[in-house]
């Protein structure tokens, strides 16, 4: 059988880090071992019921069975504003500053390709999200990074960006709260990205995938919440974490209505929406009562306690996440990330992300997922213990 090479923009994308660390734990598995993965971002509760019903009620409707808008439902686009004014008292205008997505990773791949032409630079967390790195490639730009340092709470300083770097930058990824490090952003540092943005004629797209999930009674903040962020960039609102629906792959992107409309550009090109009863669900999620996004908080919340004291208990001396579902651990001296994941995995059949899979800045730590039960995050904090590391 002929091999047909794939193509240069193929070859060029970013390699999977987590592949291999994929590959390792199956392994582990095949040989009968106990594993507490906590090395994954896959959320573990169900979705809640009332939007499970709302759904499989729609599915029986004919009107979904053909081919929906090509930019989405007006109601789900109203659905999104209407939960942006009431959360965050934004205003959004449902037809030009709402683009509905394929889950909020298409959205994050597809911006590059919407604003960027080759060799354009774009600003990127360092640690960070690995996929903002993949749009980036299809773009054909160039990625310069951001280092988020815990001396200045994960935030990145923009006086360390050099003035020739700010002027050609094109576009800027964000992320709060923050995928791996668990830290939150205030209203004052959007302002001053804000900011900093309009002095550059940069873009700014905030990844508000952890949006509903912050502890210790504080909301996280909405970029769109300072004055002039319409004006320069666009916000990603996922349904996958606040809602349990990472399977459902949908999402929406809010801002800028020049943004937006490139996002429906492109993606009239590439789909025809998305099925009209997950939209339906999606709008049921937004405008019913938030009692299940109050309860799922409540149950990280708890499980953080947990571990964090767990894990104080045996001698690591770690801080506590302030928002999303993941804490942020620094490795023991003399240890590289992937050699203390590698030696958990091998010695405590306990998975961990090794912290250089999220970019340079990321070693030193690895990333622990609160996405099992407070009885397994224990059990792993006692394994840890008796390997004596700490």
């Amino acid at each position: 059988m002929k091999q047909f090479p794939p193509s240069e923009l193929l070859q060029s994308l970013p390699k999977q880090f987590f592949a291999s660390l994929v590959d390792k734990v199956a392994k582990k598995m095949a040989e009968g071992h106990d594993i507490i993965n906590l090395g994954q971002g896959n959320p573990d509760q169900p979705t809640p019921p009332h939007i499970v019903e709302a759904m499989q009620k729609a599915v029986a409707n004919p009107k979904y069975h053909k081919y929906s808008p090509f930019q989405g439902y007006s109601f789900l686009k109203r659905a999104v504003a209407a939960f942006y004014e009431r959360e965050y008292g934004v205003a959004i205008d449902p037809e030009k500053e709402v683009a509905i997505l394929f889950g909020g990773k298409a959205g994050l791949v597809e911006i590059p390709q919407c604003l960027a032409n080759p060799g354009d630079i774009v600003l990127v967390p360092d640690p960070g999200y690995p996929d903002y790195w993949s749009g980036i490639a299809l773009a054909r730009a160039k990625m310069v990074m951001m280092p988020l340092r815990a001396e200045n709470q994960f935030l990145p300083d923009y006086a360390e960006i050099p003035e020739h770097i700010a002027e050609k930058a094109k576009i800027m990824f964000l992320n709060y709260p923050n995928n791996p490090t668990g830290a939150i952003a205030s209203k004052e540092f959007f302002e001053e990205t804000v900011s900093f943005a309009a002095k550059h004629g940069i873009c700014v797209v905030h990844d508000f995938a952890y949006g509903a999930i912050g502890f210790d009674g504080k909301k996280p903040v909405s970029f769109l919440q300072a004055e002039g962020a319409k004006e320069i960039g666009v916000e990603i609102y996922t349904f996958s974490k606040t809602y349990n629906m990472a399977g459902w792959r949908v999402a929406f992107a809010v801002g800028n209505e020049s943004v937006i409309a490139a996002i429906n550009l492109l993606q009239d090109h590439l789909y025809v929406s998305l099925f009209g009863a997950i939209q339906e669900a999606a709008a049921t999620a937004l405008l019913s009562s938030q009692r299940c996004v109050e309860e799922l908080v409540a149950l990280y919340e708890s499980r953080r306690n947990t571990l964090i004291d767990a894990l104080r208990q045996i001698g690591w001396d770690v801080a506590a996440p302030k928002g999303s579902f993941f804490a942020w651990l620094p490795v023991p001296n003399g240890w590289t990330s992937e050699r203390f994941s590698d030696y958990l995995l091998e010695k405590a059949h306990v998975v961990v992300a090794p912290g250089i899979g999220f970019g340079k800045h990321g070693e030193g730590y690895v990333r622990v997922g609160l996405l099992t039960s407070e009885s397994r995050l224990q059990e792993a904090a006692e394994r840890i213990a008796k390997l004596g590391l700490f």
